[in-house]
């Protein structure tokens, strides 16, 4: 790459400090690859994938998001949220890529990587691409943690495959403009709603549990009702002081990354055969510490610091009971399991207030639904006959509550310096029901999150921009992308399922 690189220009080869980006968060960072602590991580097109393969396959993970190539890695780990998942659909996704450009013969030159790599955001100075900010990226960010510039190569070439394999995928994709014009309708016309709301708390109060109901459900889900499973754990933490905590830039990365050393030469240690958790730790200086047993749902306070930790300790097991190295925000904790109580059946005085929790809710349920049915039927037959809402709402003991007027499509408008906020799942449930009711016409009872809905499309009003064409055209390319986005995820679900893939474990 850098001979590639020199054919364009010319620059003098000198180190610089330290971009200031937070390289610590992407490189030093040792995710817990879950699946990944045998020797073989995977076997993918009749061929085991070991796990040192994986865990440099995980590396180019997190060099692809330092380089901020974050559609490329989005469309390698679709819609995944558990960290250890997202590396683990990276890496299969990652090996489906490369077997199936190769298979389709495609390679795109040494010129056209250089030329993406040259345009990468990271590497831009003043005047384009800055040749010491490329140089200075690779000595003190790649060198540290086992890469070199080929990596940035390699990453460039599998996102050029990936967007040639979808160009391909997407030259047949079409949308009649009979569907696009009602889709944009749909989408930005200003719907005005009324709702009429059903709480749990209405019917709640109506509902007692006898003695013999809590008996019955005792038996019948006696398997169910158990104590939580607590843990124990002993943990040694490789953490910055307070100075320490001071520091920025290069001079913390370097301290995180000696930590970061640390922590994985102790787990080499305990890898050994018959290695005692607290003689590696006495070895290597590091004190113990040791929490008291706790549940997932109530973490030991001194593992508080981070979610990670106590999810960690659920994970380990007596036959591998230490983990890998785990990150936070100034270090590194390994934990080993001390002992495990394991969840036991309860009584039925210890489960009596469960009981009739669970009862309560499957009831109220009920009757939230069976109400909604008869409320959404009366206010049908009503509007149809000319009947006022309110006045048909007021009969059947419930109130009528008027929504702000919206669009399905909500877009930053003209002084807004952001997009919208995120919306609620209640607010997405109204939308999804009323995108396609005419004006009169009202949904079925809609559970929302813990309580029920029947939303009503009063008036269906044009937008202003119904004959913006630019606009128009925008939301078409954007349907068309999502078509093709969904082809492609069909694509890599399919080639997946012919790669064979079988884990080693997990």
């Amino acid at each position: 790459m850098m001979k590639l690189l020199r054919r364009h220009r010319h620059w003098l080869m000198i180190v610089i400090a330290i971009l200031a980006i937070p390289f610590i968060f992407y490189f030093v960072q040792r995710p817990d690859y879950g699946a990944m602590r045998s020797d073989q991580f995977a076997r993918i097109y009749d061929r085991n994938v070991s796990t040192l393969e994986a865990q440099q396959m995980a590396r180019l993970f997190n060099l692809a998001e330092a380089l901020g190539m974050s559609d490329f890695v989005q469309n390698l780990a679709p819609g995944v949220q558990d960290p250890n998942q997202v590396y683990v659909q990276f890496i299969l996704n990652l090996l489906v890529l490369r077997h199936e450009a190769a298979r389709l013969g495609i390679r795109p030159g040494s010129s056209e990587v250089a030329d993406v790599v040259r345009a990468l955001p990271l590497f831009q100075g003043e005047s384009g691409f800055d040749l010491h900010k490329f140089s200075d990226f690779v000595q003190n960010a790649l060198a540290p943690n086992g890469l070199a510039e080929e990596h940035i190569e390699q990453l460039v070439r599998d996102e050029l495959c990936l967007n040639q394999i979808k160009e391909l995928l997407g030259t047949g994709v079409y949308i009649p403009e009979a569907e696009i014009n009602a889709d944009y309708q749909r989408a930005y016309d200003k719907l005005y709603v009324s709702l009429i709301r059903l709480r749990p708390d209405d019917f709640a109060k109506e509902i007692t549990i006898s003695d013999e109901e809590a008996q019955k459900y005792y038996e019948t889900h006696q398997a169910e009702l158990k104590s939580e499973e607590k843990r124990k754990v002993d943990f040694v933490s490789l953490t910055l002081t307070d100075d320490q905590k001071k520091l920025t830039g290069k001079e913390r990365i370097d301290v995180l990354q000696e930590l970061s050393d640390r922590a994985t030469d102790l787990t080499q240690a305990l890898l050994e055969k018959d290695a005692d958790f607290k003689q590696v730790a006495e070895k290597s200086h590091v004190a113990v510490r040791t929490t008291g047993e706790f549940a997932a749902t109530t973490p030991d306070p001194q593992l508080n610091l981070d979610p990670q930790l106590s999810a960690a300790a659920f994970k380990l097991s007596m036959k591998e009971p230490n983990s890998d190295p785990i990150q936070v925000t100034d270090g590194f904790y390994i934990l080993h399991l001390a002992g495990i109580v394991e969840a036991r059946p309860l009584t039925i005085e210890e489960a009596k207030p469960k009981i009739v929790e669970a009862i309560k809710r499957s009831r109220v349920r009920e009757l939230m639904s069976t109400k909604g049915a008869e409320i959404a039927q009366q206010l049908r037959q009503a509007t149809k006959s000319g009947q006022a809402l309110e006045a048909v709402a007021q009969q059947a003991g419930v109130k009528v509550e008027k929504l702000p007027p919206f669009s399905v499509l909500e877009e930053a408008t003209e002084g807004q310096d952001k997009a919208p906020k995120a919306e609620s799942p209640e607010m997405l449930t109204i939308k999804n029901a009323v995108a396609y009711l005419n004006p009169g016409e009202l949904t079925d009872f809609l559970p929302a999150e813990d309580s029920g809905l029947i939303a009503v499309l009063e008036k269906r009003e044009p937008s202003a921009d119904a004959t913006n064409s630019e606009k128009k055209a925008a939301f078409e390319k954007r349907l068309l992308n999502n078509k093709r986005r969904f082809v492609f995820y069909e694509w890599l679900r399919e080639r997946q399922q012919a790669a064979g893939v079988q884990f080693a474990k997990g």
